[in-house]
C-alpha cells in the first residue's frame, strides 16, 4: 500500500511538473496548427489587416489621382437649346453660319422667331503653372501614400502580438486545464483508498473529510482551467477571424526559451528608428510643410494653356465648324486672407512637431515598460522553477512521514497544493516571458516574424 502510494504521488508529480499530455501539439500531425501557419492566416483574414490593406490601396490612389494634376484634361459637352432672345438668335446664327442680309431688319432683330441650336464640343486644358498647389498635393499624397503603408506595417506587427498571446494562451490554457484535471483523477483515487482505510479502521473520518474538501477544491480549479480553455480558444479564432469555437490541434509547446534582447537604451534608440507611428509623425510633420508651402504660393499667377472644337447647327448634321485657342492668367491682386492661411499652417505645424514629441516620449516609455516586464518575468520564471523543486521535496518528504503515521494528511494535502499552485506559477511565468519578449519586438517596432517563438 505504501509503495502505492508512491507511486500515484509520482504521478501526480509528473503531471505538475511536466504538464501531462495536453490534446495533439506536438506533433506531426497535418492537421497541427504551427504559430507561423496562425499568424499568416491572421494576416490574410484579419478585419485589422483588411482595413489596413484598403486604406494603403486608397492612398496608393488618391496619390495617382494627385499626380495626374500636371496632365492636360480633355473634356466632351453637348448642348441644344431653342429659344428667341435676341442676343442668342443672333449669335447662335452666326454660329451656325446661317446669317444673312434679312437678319439685319430692325423687326428680325429685335422680335426673331425662336431658334434651335445644338452646340457639340470638345474643350482642352493644359497646366502650365498652379501656384504649386498641384505639386504640394503630389507631395501630400506620397506622404500619405508613405503613411498607409507604415500604418499596414503597424498593424501587422500588432496582429502577430495579438497571435502571439492568443496562440500560448490557448496552450497555456490546455496546460492548466491537464494539470487540473491529472490532479482530481490523483485526489479521487486518494479519497477511495482514506474511506477503504476508515471502513478497515486504520484511518480516522477526518481524513477523509479533509480529503473530500481537498477534491472539490480541485474540482473548482478544474472547473475554472476548463472554463479559461474554451476562452481562449474563442480568442485565438477570433483572432484568425474564424468562428470562436473552431477546435485547433496546435503544433507548439509552452516550453522554455532563451531569448537575445539588448539593453533598453538600445531599445530605445531602435525603437525611434523602426517604430511605424513614429515614422508617421515625422511624415506628418512633412506634411504640414508642404501646406505652408502651399498657402505661400498662392501669391504667385495661375496660368493654364486651352484649346476648343466646336459645331453649331440646327440638326446633328449640318452647322458650322469653330475652334478657338489661349492661355488664361490669373493673378489675385488682393487675398486678405492669404496672410491668415499662412499662419494657420504654421501654427498646425507647431501643434504637429508637439505631438511628435509627444508620440516619442510614449514610445520610449513603452519599451521601458516591455523591458521590465520581460526582465520581471525572466526572474520568475527562475524563481518559480526553483520553488516546484522545493516544493516537488517537501511533497516527498510530507508524504513519507505520513506513510509511518509522523504527520497528518493535513500536511499532504497542504504540501500538494502548494505544488500545484507552484506549477501554475511556472506556467504564468513562462507565458509571461514569452509575451513580454513579444512586447519588446512589438515596442521597438521590429516584429516582423515569430520565428524566434516557434520551435
Amino acid at each position: 500500500m505504501v509503495v502505492m502510494r508512491k507511486l500515484r504521488a509520482l504521478g501526480v508529480l509528473g503531471v505538475l511538473l511536466f504538464g501531462g499530455s495536453v490534446g495533439v501539439r506536438g506533433g506531426a500531425a497535418d492537421s497541427a496548427l504551427s504559430l507561423r501557419e496562425a499568424v499568416e492566416r491572421a494576416l490574410r483574414q484579419n478585419p485589422m489587416a483588411l482595413a489596413a490593406a484598403a486604406g494603403r490601396e486608397a492612398a496608393a490612389a488618391q496619390s495617382s489621382e494627385a499626380k495626374a494634376g500636371r496632365l492636360p484634361s480633355l473634356q466632351f459637352s453637348e448642348t441644344f437649346i431653342n429659344g428667341n432672345n435676341p442676343v442668342y438668335v443672333f449669335g447662335s446664327l452666326l454660329e451656325q453660319g446661317r446669317f444673312g442680309p434679312g437678319n439685319f431688319e430692325l423687326d428680325a432683330l429685335n422680335h426673331p422667331g425662336s431658334l434651335s441650336n445644338f452646340r457639340s464640343s470638345l474643350n482642352l486644358r493644359i497646366p502650365v503653372f498652379n501656384r504649386f498647389q498641384v505639386a504640394s498635393g503630389i507631395d501630400r499624397a506620397r506622404i500619405a501614400e508613405d503613411q498607409a503603408e507604415a500604418g499596414s506595417d503597424w498593424v501587422r506587427q500588432q496582429i502577430r502580438l495579438q497571435v502571439v498571446r492568443t496562440y500560448f494562451g490557448l496552450l497555456l490554457a490546455e496546460e492548466r486545464r491537464e494539470v487540473a484535471s491529472e490532479t482530481v483523477r490523483a485526489a479521487e483515487r486518494d479519497v477511495e483508498n482514506i474511506r477503504a482505510k476508515v471502513e478497515e479502521g486504520v484511518a480516522v473520518t477526518s481524513d477523509l473529510l479533509a480529503m473530500e474538501v481537498q477534491l472539490a477544491e480541485f474540482r473548482q480549479e478544474l472547473v475554472q482551467a476548463e472554463g479559461d480553455e474554451r476562452t481562449a480558444l474563442a480568442a485565438l479564432n477570433t483572432v484568425l477571424a474564424l468562428p470562436v469555437d473552431t477546435p485547433h490541434r496546435l503544433a507548439e509547446g509552452l516550453e522554455d526559451r532563451r531569448f537575445q534582447v539588448r539593453e533598453q537604451s538600445q531599445l530605445v534608440e531602435a525603437a525611434l528608428t523602426n517604430r511605424p507611428d513614429y515614422r508617421n509623425a515625422e511624415r506628418e510633420v512633412e506634411a504640414v510643410e508642404t501646406r505652408i508651402r502651399a498657402a505661400r504660393g498662392q501669391q504667385w499667377p495661375d496660368l493654364n494653356l486651352f484649346a476648343e472644337v466646336g459645331h453649331s447647327g440646327r440638326h446633328w448634321a449640318e452647322g458650322s465648324g469653330d475652334y478657338a485657342v489661349g492661355a488664361r492668367l490669373n493673378f489675385d491682386i488682393l487675398d486678405f486672407a492669404r496672410p491668415a492661411r499662412v499662419r494657420q499652417a504654421v501654427a498646425v505645424s507647431e501643434g504637429v512637431r508637439a505631438e511628435r514629441e509627444r508620440i516619442g516620449s510614449r514610445i520610449r516609455f513603452e519599451v521601458v515598460e516591455a523591458y521590465q516586464a520581460y526582465l520581471s518575468s525572466r526572474e520568475r520564471l527562475r524563481l518559480g522553477s526553483a520553488a516546484v523543486t522545493q516544493a516537488e521535496e517537501v511533497l516527498r518528504i510530507v508524504q513519507d512521514r505520513h506513510d509511518v503515521g509522523l504527520t497528518t494528511v493535513t500536511e499532504v494535502l497542504r504540501a500538494q497544493t502548494a505544488l500545484l499552485r507552484a506549477r501554475f506559477n511556472v506556467l504564468g511565468a513562462r507565458y509571461d516571458h514569452y509575451v513580454s519578449y513579444g512586447r519588446i519586438l512589438l515596442s521597438t517596432g521590429t516584429l516582423e516574424d515569430v520565428s524566434a517563438f516557434a520551435g
